[in-house]
């Protein structure tokens, strides 16, 4: 990455059941959460499943430059099923939202860490569960945000 272009990023987590969405402030420096959004598994092959859809109305309602979708690692940095199942996503979504680009990141720990910080605050149980994806996706996105600004000194 030569320069840091200005402008709004979307961070995504993607789960079986759920797909947590963050963004950041038109600077990179701070991530906060947006919304959850249900997966669409029902949707025929050749239609845009609705979650996706959903995604690319946020890309749009927002004026992303980016989305930044967590790839999950495990610890041993290999990438399982789970990885597969999120590069599928992002084809799909890569399909409805170009030219917007896509960069996968290392979610390694992101819902274990949204989790424990979700708890910290008191939020456990089922409010946990409501919020805790738009949390990971706040985490992925931070993390990308900050290692970029790292990068670029």
């Amino acid at each position: 990455m030569a320069e840091w272009s200005r402008g709004v990023r979307l961070g995504v987590d993607v789960g079986q059941v759920r797909v947590g969405v963050a963004r950041s402030d038109p600077h990179g420096v701070l991530a906060t959460p947006l919304v959850t959004l249900a997966r669409d598994r029902d949707a025929a092959p050749d239609a845009v499943p609705s979650d996706i859809a959903e995604l690319a109305a946020l890309v749009a309602e927002h004026e992303a430059v980016e989305v930044v979708v967590g790839l999950p690692v495990n610890l041993a940095g290999r990438h399982g099923p789970a990885a597969v199942q999120v590069q599928e996503y992002v084809g799909r979504l890569v399909e409805v939202i170009s030219p917007v680009p896509v960069t996968l990141a290392d979610e390694r720990m992101s819902t274990v860490v949204a989790s424990r910080r979700l708890a910290e605050r008191g939020v456990r149980g089922r409010r946990q569960r409501a919020v805790v994806d738009q949390a990971a996706a706040v985490e992925i996105l931070q993390s990308w945000l900050d290692a970029q600004r790292r990068r670029m000194g």
